[in-house]
């Protein structure tokens, strides 16, 4: 399709009055409309205005079709912002959703909303109705635990935290919940129900459906499928009823007229019909993920996981090469970075080269490296966290993170305030019983056992993540995250990361304004 290229008059250009910039918001164009019209900006001297006045939805599509499939012109689609809805999806899928560098979004809180009456997800167990009944059962216990520590903590903080006169009874009651769902959420198993909104450009949507669509959750491949039908057909509209009511009223005084309102207000809208349509399972990704298991179960050959400290920060790399030959290792099992950059620092030069090409082999014309090519900066920690407060820390976008698989095999954490209440081991019971049957299960010669397994890990449990990031970035996030009104999880991993940067450079650990996390905190000032 050639786009007709619009010419001024040179006639008239010098006639043309100056500095008459003009801004406006631009509302109630679909996004494919609206990002070919800001497309035209770099093929047609037309305003704004003009070409959205001459758009149609079937231009639209001619258009996408031609430069966003067929010349690769994907930038387009950064142009197009799509809002969705994601209701009643697992803790464990919700990670995966929003694992997107490019991502905007809020999901349900763990402080505020008690998640024991959210539902979860049950995977599906086909005729294993033995392991089924054991799945329910470890997801019951560890919600009635969650109810009794969540209650309990409540009750400790009221005996040991007075509320001082001038604040409100219900303010008093609402903080203290607050810290009783902080300590308590650590039990909440990765099968529990969650929701949450994003607001993406149709670029991030097309690679979210189809690394969601390649997932070995069974779950996040329906998430996948359920998300390009989203963005393929029909928008729920906010005004849907309120503009059926005015077509109504207007067509009881002219028959004719409503008619032709009812084909303005009462359309269909599709926000990405075209940008996602294509959006399929990343045969790359699911065959090099696949290669690199293999690839780091022979390079380790069942070595001992090592010891590791809560945050690692790792000494640079020798070269460039050892650091995408270990990142790409690092993702695909669960041993500590350290541990495995002195594997492949001492293999030769051949071998390491091998290693990174596993990582390019089966790279399609228009796929994206692994995120595990992001390599070169200059700070790189190595963090072993619960999940829960994994989940915070996952937000910081503007750092290169690379997530390990959900395990027991690092144990768990045990939360703050518990033993004030008595009922530390009361968790630890939970926690324990709650690993035990995961193992169990994990262990099942079924396929996808140990991925239906994984939702029986609660939050509390310990997983391995690296994060790289520039000065700047460890700087905001230690200084943002170790503030007082945080979780007590990751202000630790913040203030960790701090000490860290002070040790092997002190020069610049003076600029870094953290919060003691070891000062006590007034909880009522959270």
């Amino acid at each position: 399709m050639q786009v007709k290229e619009e010419k001024p008059d040179a006639g008239t250009a010098a006639e043309r009055p100056r500095n008459q910039t003009e801004v406006f918001a631009v509302h109630g164009a679909d996004p494919e409309v609206l990002a070919y019209a800001m497309a035209k900006y770099s093929r047609s001297a037309l305003s704004m205005k003009e070409s959205l006045r001459e758009i149609s939805s079937q231009r639209a599509e001619q258009f996408l079709n031609t430069f966003y499939f067929q010349y690769g012109h994907r930038s387009i689609a950064d142009l197009a912002h799509l809002a969705f809805a994601i209701e009643r999806l697992s803790l464990l899928a919700a990670i995966v959703l929003v694992d997107e560098q490019r991502w905007d979004g809020q999901e349900r809180s763990t402080r505020y909303q008690n998640f024991r009456t959210s539902g979860w997800y049950l995977p599906d167990f086909a005729s294993d109705t033995a392991s089924e009944t054991e799945f329910k059962a470890g997801i019951d216990s560890l919600f009635a635990a969650y109810h009794e520590v969540a209650e309990g903590v409540a009750e400790s903080l009221k005996r040991t935290v007075a509320k001082p006169e001038e604040m409100k009874p219900e303010a008093y009651e609402r903080t203290l919940k607050a810290r009783a769902f902080d300590v308590a959420r650590y039990l909440l198993p990765l099968a529990t129900n969650t929701s949450l909104g994003q607001i993406v450009n149709a670029r991030t949507l097309e690679t979210q459906v189809s690394r969601l669509l390649s997932s070995p959750f069974a779950e996040i491949r329906e998430l996948g499928e359920k998300l390009r039908v989203a963005a393929s057909g029909a928008a729920w509209n906010v005004r849907a009823e309120e503009m059926a009511g005015v077509q109504h009223e207007i067509r009881k005084l002219d028959v004719e007229l409503g008619d032709r309102t009812s084909a303005l207000l009462m359309r269909e809208v599709k926000v990405a019909p075209t940008l996602v349509k294509y959006a399929a399972p990343n045969e790359y990704e699911i065959r090099t993920r696949a290669e690199l298991r293999q690839a780091v179960a022979e390079l380790m050959s069942g070595e001992a996981i090592d010891a590791a400290p809560v945050v690692d920060l790792v000494e640079a790399d020798p070269s460039l090469e050892v650091e995408l030959a270990t990142t790409l290792l690092y993702g695909a099992c669960h041993y500590p970075y350290r541990q495995i950059q002195k594997r492949v620092a001492a293999l030769d030069e051949v071998r390491r080269n091998e290693i990174i090409a596993l990582g390019v082999r089966h790279r399609g014309r228009h796929d994206e490296l692994l995120r595990e090519f992001s390599a070169g900066q200059a700070l790189k920690f190595d963090i072993l966290m619960d999940i829960g407060g994994f989940r915070d820390m996952h937000r910081h976008r503007k750092c290169t993170q690379i997530m390990q698989s959900f395990t027991s095999l690092h144990g768990f954490d045990v939360p703050e305030g518990l033993a004030e209440a008595g009922l530390e081991a009361r968790y630890s019971e939970a926690m324990t019983a709650a690993h035990a049957a995961y193992e169990k299960l994990a262990a099942g010669p079924v396929p996808e056992a140990a991925e239906r397994a994984q939702y029986l890990l609660p939050l509390g449990t310990r997983n391995r993540s690296l994060f790289k990031m520039d000065f700047a970035e460890a700087l905001y996030i230690s200084e943002l995250r170790s503030a007082p009104q945080g979780h007590f999880s990751y202000r630790r991993v913040a203030w960790e990361m701090y000490k860290a940067v002070e040790v092997r450079h002190p020069a610049l650990a003076r600029y870094f304004r953290v919060t003691d996390v070891n000062e006590p905190v007034d909880l009522l000032k959270r």
